[in-house]
């Protein structure tokens, strides 16, 4: 049966949206650096923007649980894409830090990464992205009350 109300199909509209960008992004990633995924890129972007990051706040901002990102953080450790240190005035914390590697895979990534934001905003104006945008934030105000 199809759902012809278009509240009932917008949200699946928007997963499946992400679904098809992250594959898209993924699939021009690995094209320039095989063994990284896009949330490891994302990780790495982050900790280059904010070298003092908590890991909790790193979490947050690429949408995974402490736990997830314990997993990632070592994944990427093992791959010396960064390191991991004991915070010299906290035992509970870590310093993260990206390697040489990770840097040259930063450069690697960010030209593909604005490539895959054009390709997935061709077509659209300013205009639409703005209102999609300002749509989206709304969904996220009323989810998250």
């Amino acid at each position: 049966m199809k759902l012809e109300n278009p509240t009932g199909t917008a949200l699946y509209s928007i997963e499946k949206a992400i679904k098809e960008y992250r594959k898209l992004a993924q699939k021009n990633i690995s094209k320039v650096v095989k063994d990284i995924t896009v949330d490891q890129g994302l990780v790495l972007i982050i900790l280059n923007d904010n070298q003092n990051i908590a890991q909790n706040e790193l979490a947050n901002l690429v949408f995974k649980d402490n736990a997830s990102i314990t997993r990632m953080i070592e994944l990427m450790v093992k791959k010396e894409y960064i390191t991991r240190t004991i915070h010299p005035e906290d035992r509970r914390k870590f310093n993260l830090e990206i390697t040489e590697k990770g840097l040259k895979t930063l450069e690697l990534i960010q030209p593909v990464i604005k490539i895959n934001r054009q390709t997935a905003l061709e077509g659209l104006s300013l205009e639409e992205i703005a209102l999609l945008d300002k749509t989206l934030n709304k969904i996220i105000t009323n989810c998250s009350k």
